[in-house]
């Protein structure tokens, strides 16, 4: 498709100079003589770039950007100023402008000039439609559960966006859910057209982990030939994750302790305070507590990072949601690798529910990728899990234990009645079985009470 370049400027000659000349280098090209009538086509026609002529005869270029600032934030101006008129092109760049360029210009500099918008405009649009992708994914649709720990971490998630600076902690056994928490509290706030950087703190080294959060000067040392942006400075107006807080050197935890009180840095080597407005979200899986009273970890830095805290339960205390996750899942993978499941077989659900999932909702995720890759058919059936999933216990001489069906039968319908405090309605559901069906079957394996304490045969 092409490039569409609107040319704003009164002068019948350079409007059509400018069309010729970006028709021969491919561009679909409208202009328009005044203001008021570059502003209907910016809406009519959806350009991506704009030539704008600074002196207009109904208004002044200026104006005329801010609306156009308003109408499309992506589309890409060039300005057009006459000689020795730089305030205006410096106004102009304040407000958004892309590029300036003085008259008298030359040819290869407006071909150069909508080159380079055109290009911009294209990485802009990626990257807002990629935000756009990222706030569907992790504005709350994903966050998925209706167990109680689960409602109470969307109802925190649902009030701390509403606050734009507070510091949020996140903790829970590794594999919970702690990033798909911070990025929706990042695509649920008013950040989420800011960049939301993410860095694992055990992933550096000291010396690597402050010149990655903060930067450098260049010179500041042996390999700096380039002054180098940090990650703090690079997500400004946005969100900063710090994943794996707890395994941060107690040196570089001053130096972001710093960085929260005063809201100002220095890059390494440098000695200017630089400023940004950033939320910082950290997350670990240890326990905080215990590494402050150990010394590992700053108490002050603790503090600053805790004014919101969220826990994350691990997989096997959220009940039910361990199957909303399974489905979910299966729908994810069906769709990626064009299979056809659609369901959990009622055998199998007792088994992904008496489970214990070390490896919380990671491990879960895991294993239904592997199940609708490899297998096929409209169910997750028993003989699709794997051994520890589905009870099956490996012999000494490598042969495989299997318990009767009765017993299975009969430790799912207990495994049930336990999940379920008893409740023999939703023990039923969960098996896939009518109620009465579900007594028939306790009366058949003699687990039902006659109620005077007796087994009922």
């Amino acid at each position: 498709m092409k490039v569409s370049v609107l040319v704003v400027d009164d002068e019948l000659l350079i409007r059509k100079s400018l069309t010729r000349v970006l028709r021969e280098k491919g561009y679909a090209v409208e202009s328009a003589s005044t203001g008021a009538e570059g502003l209907e086509k910016v809406t009519a026609v959806r350009p991506q770039v704009m030539i704008l002529d600074m002196r207009l005869p109904d208004t002044d270029g200026l104006s005329v950007l801010r609306r156009v600032r308003q109408v499309d934030p992506l589309l890409q101006v060039i300005v057009i100023t006459a000689f020795g008129d730089v305030q205006s092109a410096v106004d102009a760049m304040k407000l958004g402008a892309c590029d300036f360029l003085r008259k008298p210009y030359e040819k290869e500099d407006i071909e150069l000039a909508v080159e380079a918008a055109a290009r911009t405009f294209r990485q802009a649009n990626e990257l807002d439609i990629y935000r756009r992708k990222a706030w569907r994914h992790y504005s709350g649709e994903e966050i998925i559960g209706n167990s109680l720990p689960m409602r109470e971490v969307r109802d925190l998630i649902e009030k701390v966006v509403r606050s734009q600076a507070t510091s949020v902690l996140i903790t829970g056994e590794s594999g919970t859910g702690k990033e798909l928490v911070a990025r929706a509290i990042h695509y649920r706030s008013d950040r989420a057209q800011a960049p939301l950087m993410e860095v694992n703190c055990s992933s550096f080294q000291e010396s690597l982990l402050e010149n990655e959060l903060f930067g450098h000067e260049k010179g500041a040392f042996t390999d700096a030939t380039d002054t180098k942006k940090g990650l703090v400075e690079l997500c400004d107006g946005g969100t900063l994750f710090l994943d794996e807080v707890a395994d941060m050197s107690l040196a570089t935890q001053a130096k972001l302790l710093r960085f929260i009180d005063y809201r100002n840095f220095k890059r390494v080597g440098g000695a200017e305070d630089i400023a940004v407005d950033i939320r910082i979200v950290a997350a670990t899986n240890k326990d905080l507590d215990a590494e402050v009273r150990s010394g590992r970890f700053r108490s002050d830095l603790y503090f600053r990072l805790k004014v919101v805290s969220i826990h994350l339960s691990p997989l096997c205390e959220r009940g039910d949601d361990i199957l909303l996750l399974a489905r979910h899942f299966l729908r994810e993978f069906s769709r990626k690798f064009q299979k056809g499941f659609r369901d959990i077989a009622p055998e199998a659900a007792p088994l992904l529910l008496s489970y214990r999932w070390p490896g919380n909702v990671r491990e879960l995720r895991n294993l239904i990728e592997r199940v609708v890759l490899l297998e096929e058919g409209e169910l997750l059936e028993i003989e699709h899990l794997p051994a520890e999933v589905a009870g099956r216990r490996v012999a000494s001489d490598h042969s495989i234990a299997l318990p009767t069906l009765a017993q299975i039968e009969q430790d799912h319908i207990a495994e049930a009645l336990r999940l379920t405090a008893g409740n023999k309605s939703r023990a039923a559901r969960i098996l896939g079985i009518s109620r009465q069906g579900l007594i028939e079957k306790l009366r058949r394996t003699r687990m039902l009470d006659d109620g005077g304490g007796r087994q009922v045969s």
